[in-house]
């Protein structure tokens, strides 16, 4: 073992099962797992949801037609992805109070991604087997299957036998999240479609015509297209400065898109921080929104790799790309 090895392994043992705050997250990369030797099981497309993404991004694409007739745009939900499903949930980067949680996960419905619930358990999947069979949007097979085309088809049968297995007694036990779990439905419908589309009807005079194709439809669109983003391309371009052995990348368009989510090579690194990125703040608003829940009291706790540890995994594992600041 060499000593930058050494000096990682000290602050940071990875394995299956990370012990964050007495809990086990399972979103360590394991190098155990073994794809099944044969043909791969026939795609089975889901044509429901083949309609609903065309219907989808027909719409989008004719509210940007509108655009310039609209007296306003209001973009939000975007954090109840970024900073809520995904580093509070799904790694426990960080803690929440009630009051936070109960925020970002009404953001998170207004995202309209899948629930809390499964958004995480699906991420830690990736984590745990990313680019392999058994990883939801698996880069591997194409940036259209990794983008949306994984919703388009039924699961690959090692992904639903993986996420099985998965610990994930700490959602379970979660009251917001199983909350939103079992209303989600009426909570999308309220929180991505009605409220975006009669607020801006109601306050400022727009038309229901165009408040419903650009700050709910378009919206919508874009927030999801933002995070899907971040499934393709940050795993396909970029360069790669803390683990050239792994296909997630370092993307700053993306990084720019989905507010700080494009540090991708070294969120795969080091998944525990709650940053996903080593320079804070920069290019990296849901870290700025989280450092001000905790400067509000409503955060606590954010996890941290030292400059030590990062330097370590730069020269253990880097492609030399690495430019600090």
């Amino acid at each position: 073992m060499t000593e930058a090895e050494a000096l990682e392994k000290k602050q940071h043992k990875p394995s299956n099962g990370e012990v964050r705050s007495g809990t086990v997250i399972e979103d360590v990369f394991d190098n155990t797992y073994k794809e099944k030797e044969g043909p791969k099981p026939p795609r089975i497309i889901v044509w429901k949801n083949v309609i609903m993404m065309t219907l989808l991004h027909i719409g989008a694409a004719y509210g940007c037609f509108l655009i310039p007739s609209a007296s306003h745009l209001t973009l939000l939900c975007a954090l109840g992805v970024t900073a809520g499903a995904h580093r509070l949930w799904s790694h426990r980067a960080y803690k929440a109070s009630v009051p936070l949680k109960i925020f970002l996960a009404l953001a998170n419905s207004m995202a309209f991604q899948n629930d809390i619930f499964e958004w995480a358990r699906d991420h830690r999947v990736h984590h745990k087997y990313s680019e392999t069979d058994a990883d939801p949007h698996n880069a591997v097979r194409g940036f259209f299957f990794a983008h949306i085309g994984w919703l388009l088809v039924r699961k690959h049968p090692d992904v639903i036998e993986k996420g099985r297995k998965l610990e994930l007694h700490d959602l379970l036990n979660d009251k917001v999240v199983m909350f939103q779990r079992r209303h989600y439905k009426t909570s999308v419908l309220l929180l991505c479609f009605f409220i975006p589309m009669v607020v801006p009807w109601y306050f400022w005079g727009e038309s229901l015509w165009v408040a419903y194709f650009i700050p709910a439809l378009l919206r919508y669109t874009m927030v999801l297209n933002a995070t899907w983003l971040v499934n393709s391309a940050a795993h396909m371009w970029g360069n790669r400065p803390y683990d050239k052995n792994i296909n997630p990348r370092e993307n700053k368009f993306v990084t720019f898109s989905a507010i700080g989510e494009g540090f991708h090579n070294y969120h795969h690194s080091f998944p525990y921080d709650y940053a996903t990125s080593e320079f804070g703040c920069k290019l990296n608003l849901t870290t700025c929104f989280i450092d001000f829940m905790c400067f509000l009291g409503l955060a606590t706790d954010r996890k941290r790799v030292s400059r030590e540890v990062v330097q370590a995994r730069i020269q253990r594992t880097g492609d030399g790309s690495h430019r600090s600041g």
